[in-house]
């Protein structure tokens, strides 16, 4: 993720890891029916641009979901809810998740409940069609403060609760700055797992986010078995841009220093997980279309 990718996230808010020998028990069949997506941030200049159209190519190279990462005022990338999911289901195509930042100032502490502006965030992901809704970010003010996050996780949980009204699930999405950041004696991404309840919170584990700031999804897959739903599949290579995160850059599945192929396979058996969204951020000269579209090929290859 580059440094566009944080400051998009922050502004939604206001407005090498090796091979890893697995057991055979990681590669058992999945319980749960496996979904291959594409982050529309992946191709976010495009998105901005002509949304019909991109969502066409995604389309006809064979991507059956997408996960949005635009959502303001009440509109995904420009259309009413009711208008996107027409959009969507005229190009065979679904929406099972989605990113909007929720913050402390989502909760209306006068009266103990979500603002009217959050309700209708979680009332339009389910118009859409979503099944997750993702909050991708926390802000900088709680990370090191105890008292903070926990009624912050506990916001989590009412959120969950809130989502199942409507036949959802909520959800949050790691980036690296949980991996180096100490909440006691453990890192926060710790402290967020153990403080919410995975009936009512799903984890989107971003394998490549992590990894300069030293999280090993193989590890945390087998740490934390069945608490990954959804995953961001990415590759890494070392960044010559110093616009990287942790002086790492996204690149084609298959590629880089990652050992993508192996987490993916432990993800599917024993981290239950079963939404697989595929994310490139940076194309070392390539066409982001390009890019993604080798991914879903290398996906397919891989089995999924």
């Amino acid at each position: 993720m580059d440094t566009s990718r944080r400051d998009f996230i922050k502004n939604t808010a206001l407005a090498v890891a090796g091979s890893t020998l697995l057991s055979n028990d990681l590669f058992a069949s999945p319980k749960k029916i496996v979904r291959i997506g594409v982050q529309l941030y992946s191709v976010r200049d495009a998105m901005s641009k002509d949304p019909r159209g991109s969502l066409k190519k995604l389309s006809d190279m064979g991507y059956l979901h997408v996960e949005h990462a635009n959502y303001t005022g009440r509109k995904f990338y420009g259309y009413t809810a009711k208008e996107f999911k027409k959009l969507l289901a005229d190009l065979a195509l679904q929406m099972p998740s989605g990113h909007t930042v929720m913050t402390a100032q989502d909760w209306d502490t006068s009266k103990n409940d979500f603002t009217d502006k959050w309700k209708y965030t979680i009332e339009d992901a389910a118009e859409v069609g979503q099944r997750y809704v993702i909050s991708p970010w926390l802000d900088e003010s709680l990370r090191h403060d105890v008292d903070g996050l926990k009624r912050f996780m506990e916001q989590f949980n009412k959120c969950g609760e809130l989502c199942k009204k409507s036949g959802m699930k909520f959800g949050y999405h790691n980036h690296n700055f949980e991996f180096s950041t100490k909440v006691g004696d453990s890192d926060l991404y710790d402290f967020i797992l153990k403080n919410t309840d995975p009936e009512l919170v799903a984890q989107q584990m971003d394998i490549g986010n992590m990894l300069g700031a030293g999280g090993i999804a193989l590890d945390l897959l087998k740490k934390y078995p069945g608490r990954f739903e959804l995953m961001h599949v990415k590759d890494e290579i070392k960044s010559d841009t110093g616009q990287g995160m942790d002086g790492y850059d996204s690149t084609i599945l298959g590629t880089g220093v990652m050992p993508v192929k192996d987490i993916v396979k432990a993800a599917k058996n024993i981290g239950g997980t079963s939404q697989f969204v595929v994310e490139q951020e940076s194309y070392q000269g390539k066409d982001p279309f390009d890019c993604v579209k080798i991914d879903l090929q290398m996906m397919k290859k891989w089995g999924f």
